[in-house]
């Protein structure tokens, strides 16, 4: 991965310019090219979670995820990975999941769980998580739970 194609930080979502530039990665990815409705797209969730985006060289936005904190009394989540078409097979998913990964070791969380496509779970073992859990529906597009241990034991649940 060249350091000069693209590049991944953090970023304020209170910050318009930074949440219009996730914002548009996700609405390509997820609304229009998987036609997820758009009401089902943002949630109460993306102002309290911690974003991360990949531009290209120039700057434009290419690709995002988020880390969501521990919710009732569940483990954080990462969520809403997404990079445009042109951008796949370039390791940008590989650079947003490290740094979402990386912040929740930071944050001493000791799980991470996601909701991940079916088509995408290769992906995702590759990282070190583990798929648990029957397959579901979510806006119409199969998802398998999976989780990850962060503090190097196996919580015996996979």
């Amino acid at each position: 991965m060249p350091a000069s194609d693209f590049f991944v930080a953090p970023i304020d979502w209170s910050h318009a310019s930074d949440r219009d530039a996730c914002r548009a990665v996700r609405e390509a990815v997820f609304v229009v090219e998987q036609r997820v409705p758009i009401e089902e797209e943002w949630d109460e969730l993306d102002a309290v979670s911690e974003h991360v985006l990949a531009r290209d060289a120039a700057g434009a936005p290419i690709g995002t995820g988020r880390l969501v904190p521990p919710q009732a009394n569940g483990p954080a989540r990462i969520g809403r990975m997404a990079v445009l078409k042109s951008w796949r097979g370039r390791h940008v998913g590989d650079a947003l999941l490290q740094a979402l990964v990386g912040r929740a070791h930071t944050l001493g969380y000791a799980t991470l769980e996601m909701h991940a496509q079916s088509h995408a779970i290769a992906f995702y073992e590759r990282h070190g998580f583990e798929v648990f859990g029957d397959e579901f529906l979510e806006c119409e597009i199969a998802h398998r739970h999976m989780r990850r241990r962060l503090d190097g034991t196996n919580d015996g649940t996979t």
